[in-house]
């Protein structure tokens, strides 16, 4: 048989595009090279990205993800300066009392990855436990070999993470250090001190800058605790990422008194974090790379899935467009590229400026300084989240120069 769409891994972008491709008469197939439920060394948030993409994509869903139990309502996010100074900043429709729910949540990836793999149509074929060894292409149909079977394809669409095979194949990604994060993750029980509206936190310790230590809450007393650093700077400075967190949780000033009572559950794992620092070309002639596989990754905040579910959506629109019009070319693909980055390389762009900016510690302490003292700058870094023209600002100059002389 041979597929229309064969989409390769099945995490949020791929789940998302195939939720997406519902109803659209092509034979669309999903591979996998795991069994779900399964986990996926993440922060675990769950921005209002997500919440927005999967109501364009499936209201239904979303209503169910409203409801769905293993989850967090969060209602913001905590910075918290390298001298220790809390900045709180509520996300803005925290004030909106016309929505009963959380305007972003944290789930654990193993529950929430089940939950939309279970979203996708049942017209869909699935194919999981199936890692894709090879990937070729015969009489312009593409073979995904693997030990058991070969899918074949008209289009494929690359979904598979960090590790693409797909990437490795057909894109030209290399990993490039200063576009990389490395990261890790632990989970604890017992961990208190969390802000009452479940705020996620964002240490912003001086010698991991850029990067920074992270808990998130989760239900039924867990936390997510992790860090991520650029890569070149883990190299650079031959920095143990499990020993620095050990030694967070250990000895720093202010956070050890909150795990003085906690237990970690489970190992502590390491990850890759593609950034999206930087544009590529993330399609080619009959194939599109999403999420991951795409280098998507905010680079500031370190949040991927919204903009790989938004990948996913944007690849299934591409790829109904490829069929009406029986054009696969690399140049027609192209438009995949262009409404990839229209809707989100302002904010990357934006997003890797702060990261440059955090670099300094004086220059962070010295805003949850005035932050703190005044609610006008409050209320910018609130709306700074869904407003980019705001979040520009603070990559200007004149910025700081007022706030040094206001």
């Amino acid at each position: 048989m041979i597929y229309d769409i064969a989409i390769v891994g099945a995490g949020p972008a791929g789940a998302t595009c195939a939720l997406a491709l519902a109803n659209k008469g092509l034979k669309v197939a999903v591979s996998d090279k795991a069994t779900f439920p399964r986990d996926k060394i993440c922060g675990d948030a769950l921005s209002g990205k997500v919440l927005s993409v999967l109501k364009y994509v499936s209201p239904s869903t979303l209503e169910k993800l409203h409801l769905f139990p293993p989850k967090t309502g969060s209602w913001g996010i905590r910075f918290v300066a390298p001298n220790t100074q809390i900045l709180d900043i509520p996300f803005k429709n925290m004030r909106d009392t016309s929505s009963a729910y959380a305007p972003g949540y944290i789930s654990k990836r193993i529950d929430f990855d089940d939950f939309l793999f279970r979203q996708i149509p049942p017209e869909t074929a699935v194919f999981q436990n199936h890692p894709v060894a090879s990937i070729s292409k015969e009489n312009h149909i593409f073979l995904l070999k693997s030990e058991k079977n070969t899918l074949r394809a008209k289009l494929l669409i690359g979904a598979d993470g960090a590790h693409s095979i797909v990437t490795k194949t057909l894109g030209n990604i290399p990993v490039e250090k200063n576009h990389y994060s490395a990261g890790i993750r632990s989970y604890y029980r017992g961990v208190t001190g969390f802000h009452p509206e479940n705020f996620i936190e964002l240490h912003y310790i001086t010698d991991l800058l850029p990067g920074y230590f992270w808990i998130f809450p989760l239900p039924d007393g867990y936390a997510n605790v992790g860090l991520g650093m650029l890569s070149s700077d883990v190299k650079k400075y031959g920095v143990n990422l499990k020993d620095k967190l050990k030694e967070i949780v250990l000895h720093h000033p202010t956070i050890s008194q909150r795990f003085s009572q906690a237990k970690p559950v489970g190992d502590i794992k390491g990850f890759g974090l593609p950034l999206g620092s930087k544009k590529r070309k993330i399609s080619g002639e009959g194939f599109m790379l999403t999420g991951d596989a795409a280098s998507l990754i905010d680079p500031f905040s370190g949040e991927g899935i919204g903009n790989a579910m938004l990948s996913g959506k944007i690849a299934a629109a591409q790829a109904v467009r490829c069929f009406e019009s029986g054009d696969f070319s690399a140049h027609f693909m192209e438009e995949y590229d262009k409404a990839v980055y229209a809707k989100i390389w302002s904010e990357l762009k934006l997003s890797h400026n702060m990261q440059k900016l955090v670099n300094f510690p004086s220059l962070f302490n010295f805003i949850a300084r005035k932050a703190n003292r005044n609610s006008a700058i409050q209320t910018m870094l609130t709306m700074m989240f869904d407003d980019l023209n705001i979040r520009k600002e603070l990559s200007k100059p004149s910025f700081y120069w007022k706030l040094v002389t206001g």
